[in-house]
């Protein structure tokens, strides 16, 4: 088995994989059907509604999820995932019962969009964590990049899917058949074999747990680093949700199957970017940084683009660099982190990461609504590229890190450290770029991330 799919050749992760990638794509259509009623059926083509129903449902990120966090170190994950993913599908199944039966009002979608949130925020750090118990810790980066690939795979057919049975049988179908597959995961879980599950340690019982994580966070600047970062990109750029529904809507007229193909084409370069980072055995700040820069130029492209399906194929590109950012941060935080406290510190992580949406979300859908739907794929640009340009320059005045660049023969980023960043595990050594191996002459050498 190649290198990029060596963590299916352990079973355990595959049911993980396959029943994963079924609820993905229930859970992308019901994205796309969710936003569509929102904007076609209970408001007046309206972005800043979308971005209320997108915000409050990543509202409960900044309160739920340290609780998923602490409960991902303490208890059975398995059993933990369980119990969250039969609870999406019940809220899945009553929504669109609400729908089937045609009562459904702006403020139903609030609520279920906020309780849903809730139940996301305690299955992530278990979700994130629980591949440490399926593969061994040098198939991990592998692992956390096939489950990119999985959500990228789902990204990739599930838009396409949901706007294909939202014009042939309405909303309501989209949202049973995400419920349904919720059935699937649990399934999945159940069916492992339980000898083969790796034992991660768990945290003791104590007060003070997430007080604890905070102050591990706080001794890793690297960790700060990214999440400064990723929270930048996913404030003002990772807002797909509102900024492809405006742009099919209200710039190309395009309808559920226009919306639903921008969604599709954007996981082309989401999937191809997740399967490049699942062939890294080591992830790296570098790439990270690059990624995010690399993101911010695509959505500028993509913000200018004349036609739809301009700005359609533009998104391959935006796909790409956004899972490439999203990815390799992940499991840079995961593999440099000690297993006792990995629950609570990814748990922070999403906090910070995706506990911004709430509030860039709705200025996205304002945005939209004041300077035009292509402003509200600009800001994310801008954004994006700006904090890179910050955290280059931080690194530089504070960590004795210096970036270097080459064109030719291929674009290549150069990243070296002093000995204070080179203490966090995301750095590795190696010879300075003017010598070959074998010409050390014994002394000191500068570290470098490539």
């Amino acid at each position: 088995m190649s290198r990029t799919f060596e963590s299916l050749g352990f079973r355990n992760y595959r049911w993980w994989f396959f029943s994963a990638l079924i609820a993905n794509i229930g859970t992308w259509m019901q994205r796309i059907a969710q936003d569509w009623l929102v904007l076609t059926h209970l408001s007046d083509d309206s972005g800043l509604a979308v971005g209320i129903v997108t915000g409050l449902q990543f509202l409960p990120i900044l309160f739920v999820t340290p609780l998923g966090g602490l409960l991902a170190d303490r208890m059975n994950r398995r059993h933990l995932l369980i119990a969250t993913q039969g609870a999406m599908g019940v809220l899945a199944a009553a929504l669109g019962a609400l729908v089937f039966t045609d009562t459904v009002q702006m403020w139903h979608v609030y609520v279920f969009a906020l309780l849903l949130g809730a139940v996301s925020a305690l299955d992530s750090p278990a979700r994130m964590v629980f591949v440490g118990e399926l593969v061994p810790r040098q198939s991990m980066a592998n692992a956390v990049g096939l489950n990119g690939a999985s959500f990228n795979a789902a990204r990739l057919i599930g838009p396409g899917v949901a706007g294909f049975l939202i014009a042939a049988v309405g909303a309501g179908w989209v949202f049973m058949i995400n419920a349904a597959s919720f059935a699937v995961t649990i399934v999945g879980l159940l069916v492992m074999t339980k000898s083969e599950l790796i034992e991660m340690p768990q945290a003791k019982r104590a007060k003070g747990a997430m007080r604890e994580a905070v102050r591990y966070v706080r001794g890793r600047p690297d960790i700060i680093l990214l999440m400064v970062v990723m929270t930048v990109m996913s404030a003002f750029g990772l807002n797909f949700q509102v900024t492809s529904a405006v742009m099919a809507r209200q710039v190309f007229d395009r309808g559920a199957d226009g919306f639903g193909m921008l969604g599709s084409i954007l996981a082309i370069g989401s999937l191809a970017g997740a399967l490049l980072a699942a062939r890294r055995s080591q992830p790296m700040l570098r790439i990270v940084l690059g990624a995010v820069f690399a993101f911010g130029a695509s959505m500028a492209i993509s913000a200018v683009m004349p036609t739809y399906w301009s700005y359609a194929f533009s998104g391959i590109l935006v796909g790409f660099f956004s899972t490439t950012a999203m990815n390799s941060a992940n499991a840079t935080i995961q593999l440099s982190t000690e297993p006792e406290v990995r629950g609570r510190v990814m748990s922070l992580y999403q906090m910070v990461f995706m506990g911004t949406t709430p509030i860039g979300s709705p200025l996205i859908g304002w945005i939209a609504e004041e300077f035009g739907a292509r402003w509200s794929v600009g800001i994310g640009a801008i954004a994006s590229m700006t904090v890179v340009l910050w955290a280059v320059w931080f690194a530089r005045k504070h960590w004795d890190v210096h970036v270097r660049y080459r064109v030719r023969p291929r674009p290549h980023l150069f990243v070296e450290a002093g000995p204070e960043f080179l203490r966090k595990p995301v750095v590795e050594e190696d010879i300075p770029l003017d010598e070959e191996p074998g010409d050390d002459d014994g002394a000191p050498q500068p570290a470098r991330s490539e």
